[in-house]
This record gives C-alpha cells, sequence and structure tokens, in this order.
C-alpha cells in the first residue's frame, strides 16, 4: 500500500472510531441531558463523520489503484468537511451558541467537492 492510501486509511479508521464513540455518547450520556433537537443535530454530526470515515476507506482503495490528485483532493476534503460540518454540529448540540452552525453549510461544500473528486479519479481507472 502506498504512504497516501495508508494516511488514507488510517484517517478513515480513526475517524470511524471517533463517529462510532460520539453515536454512543449520543445515545447514552446526552439523552438525558440536550433537548430532542439539539440531540438530533448531534447525531447528524456523527452520521455524516461515519459517511465519510468511509470514504475514506474509498479513497484509500482508489489511490492505490489509482495514484494522483483526485483521491488526494478528495481525501482532504473529506477530512475538512468532517472537521466543519460535522465538528461545528457536535459544538452547536453541546454548547446551543447558533453561531456554530453558520461553518456547518462550508463542511457540506467540502464533503459534496470531494465526492466530485473521487468520481473523477474513480472515471481514470
Amino acid at each position: 500500500m502506498n504512504a497516501g492510501a495508508r494516511s488514507f486509511a488510517t484517517a478513515g479508521a480513526a475517524s470511524a472510531f471517533i463517529a462510532v464513540g460520539a453515536g454512543a455518547f449520543a445515545a447514552h450520556a446526552l439523552r438525558n441531558h440536550l433537548d430532542p433537537s439539539a440531540l438530533q443535530t448531534f447525531e447528524t454530526g456523527a452520521r455524516y463523520q461515519m459517511y465519510h470515515a468511509l470514504a475514506l476507506l474509498a479513497v484509500a482503495w482508489l489511490h492505490e489503484r489509482a495514484p494522483g490528485s483526485y483521491p488526494s483532493w478528495a481525501g482532504r476534503l473529506f477530512l475538512l468537511g468532517t472537521v466543519l460540518f460535522s465538528g461545528s454540529l457536535y459544538a452547536l448540540a453541546l454548547s446551543g451558541v447558533r453561531s456554530f452552525g453558520a461553518i456547518t453549510p462550508f463542511g457540506g461544500v467540502a464533503f459534496l467537492a470531494g465526492w466530485a473528486c473521487l468520481a473523477a479519479g474513480a472515471r481514470r481507472l
């Protein structure tokens, strides 16, 4: 496995680990402390983090078979999207500070751009 693929596989596995932990935290520790809307916001962050953790594993697979700029950018954008999208939703749910919600769409755009890069990279196979 090349270094780029190894890095994205490791990041994907670590992100999935964190997403599972966040989901369990929401289900067990936060359920009695957050209102239903905030809990749903937190769970949305965990769900999208898991989706994109799995996407990072796909990036690693593609990077191994067709290394280049598209898989690399897809991975970077998925990581950035996770920090911005899921991170802002976690912060919003836990703090109640509504301005964190202004960051979330930037994470969504990073996710979309990552998927476009993944598709472009896949076309090169």
